[in-house]
């Protein structure tokens, strides 16, 4: 199973097996990691499961969607590498994967 890897806003890394086709706001939310809600339940009208992209992984997991951008907007923080986990589907390509929490989601 690929592993993703959430580094909390403090610094603390919460490493995640999840099954491939899991989006990583499920993982998140599947496994009690804090600061990523998923209000919405992953339908990207919301932006509780905002991330940023480690810059290895940014071609690798894909482009924002015109909708994502929207919901960003939102975000406080809202930077380059900004992402919403609910749109970066889990695959084998992403094994390892290095996502960060804004300050303001803790």
């Amino acid at each position: 199973m690929p592993t993703v890897n959430f580094i909390a806003f403090d610094g603390r890394r919460h490493a995640v097996d999840v099954p491939t086709g899991t989006t990583l706001m499920r993982a998140a939310t599947d496994h009690g990691v804090p600061g990523i809600d998923g209000d919405c339940g992953g339908q990207c009208a919301c932006a509780t499961c905002h991330i940023y992209i480690d810059a290895p992984w940014n071609a690798v997991s894909g482009a924002r969607t015109s909708q994502e951008n929207e919901m960003l907007n939102f975000s406080a923080g809202l930077q380059d590498s900004s992402r919403l986990a609910c749109q970066i589907t889990m695959s084998d390509a992403l094994d390892g994967i290095v996502v960060t929490l804004p300050e303001g989601q803790h």
